[in-house]
């Protein structure tokens, strides 16, 4: 295991690892910024794969070009999804690390929401696949889990030697943390109780099902999540950047605009569980006016 300053220092800084000019990240087309900015970053390009809700926002990893994948050093997958909240079985998982074994290729699966979850779901590791050891790491992240954001403590965990080469570049960019968090992150892995995961989680089922019951009112279309502290909402009428510029002006509510997401999400936004119930109902209100009269 390789302690982080957040899950977002390592994913930045394992691209700068393991990429370079001329080379190729293969990157979800919707998903987390820092996983194409990290690629860019080295110099290296960017290889979209769709995910839609069509596919369950998963991508086809089959019809990645031969040609692409015998360029691509970097693949990755983030499941429970940010931000879509979509999530992914052990069968699509295996596939993933079939794909990436065949073309020498690095997994990095981002799973800091594998404990935010919902209605029961469990989510899986890609490191359950057998073999996936081999050559794949996964980031996980204290933020998500135990409520510690601002503390910027993560970890990767799994290939030996894709850590040894995370480390080469993140012991020349940091000098790690105050010893006091990392005590602070053992005490939280060792003594935090399932109940109170579990309790904490029905807190954000809550608002999302509250979000949920007000999208068809607020000129939006989207689907549950089973996981993740997101709702992906596809804008009935215009684009995102447009719904989020009109509702930050208008009605003085926040929300980001998909298009920060990658190419594919021109046409949603990402709605936050992540505020307490006052400023959530207070923001739903507020959007339900403006949507109403506008």
């Amino acid at each position: 295991m390789l302690p982080l300053i957040g899950s977002k220092e390592g994913i930045v800084n394992l691209g700068l690892a393991y990429l370079d000019r001329g080379d190729l990240a293969l990157v979800p087309d919707v998903g987390y910024p820092s996983y194409s900015l990290g690629a860019r970053l080295a110099g290296a390009e960017v290889y979209w794969m769709p995910v839609t809700r069509e596919s369950g926002y998963l991508p086809d990893i089959a019809s990645i070009p031969v040609e692409i994948a015998r360029r691509a050093k970097l693949l990755w997958v983030n499941y429970p999804h940010n931000p879509t909240g979509a999530t992914a079985d052990l069968s699509f998982y295996r596939q993933v690390v079939d794909f990436c074994r065949a073309y020498d290729i690095l997994l990095a699966s981002d799973n800091p929401y594998v404990d935010v979850t919902y209605d029961g779901y469990q989510a899986p590791s890609v490191l359950q696949i057998p073999g996936a050891m081999e050559g794949a790491v996964e980031f996980m992240s204290f933020s998500k889990t135990y409520n510690m954001g601002g503390w910027r403590l993560g970890a990767a965990v799994g290939n030996n030697a894709a850590l040894r080469t995370l480390l080469q570049v993140k012991s020349n960019m940091d000098s790690g943390h105050f010893r006091a968090i990392y005590d602070a992150g053992v005490t939280a892995v060792d003594f935090t109780p399932q109940k109170w995961i579990e309790e904490r989680n029905q807190v954000y089922q809550r608002r999302r099902d509250q979000v949920m019951q007000v999208i068809p009112e607020i000129g939006l279309c989207a689907d549950k999540p089973k996981g993740s502290l997101y709702i992906w909402a596809q804008v009935v009428e215009g684009d995102g950047d447009s719904y989020a510029e009109m509702a930050l002006s208008q009605a003085f509510v926040a929300v980001a605009p998909g298009r920060i997401y990658g190419p594919g999400g021109v046409q949603y936004i990402r709605l936050s569980l992540a505020v307490p119930d006052e400023r959530l109902t207070q923001a739903l209100d507020r959007l339900r006016r403006w949507y109403a009269n506008r």
